[in-house]
């Protein structure tokens, strides 16, 4: 049995924030829920995955009909497979 995916919970770059240990801890709100403004780019303002979803009006990069862009491996660099990832993501998609 496939387990469910909750797409309300997928962040624009297709992680979830549910069970973070940041967000657990309180020193993270989640991408969706601070609007892309969190700690790991604090120094560079808004994430620049999470502003380009929005831009696009879709809940996640696999979604975007510019999917795959150019700068999508660039961006996303802490998972290599972030294209597989993503599509695999937008397959499920209910939506």
């Amino acid at each position: 049995m496939e387990q469910r995916i909750d797409f309300t919970k997928i962040t624009a770059c297709g992680e979830c924030c549910e069970g973070c240990i940041k967000r657990l801890e309180g020193s993270c709100k989640g991408c969706i829920e601070a609007d892309g403004y969190v700690p790991e780019w604090a120094g560079s303002g808004r994430c620049k995955v999470h502003a380009c979803a929005r831009e696009h009006d879709v809940q996640f990069c696999g979604l975007c009909p510019e999917f795959p862009c150019k700068d999508l491996t660039s961006v996303i660099h802490w998972n290599p497979h972030i294209t597989e990832h993503l599509a695999g993501l937008a397959e499920k998609y209910p939506g």
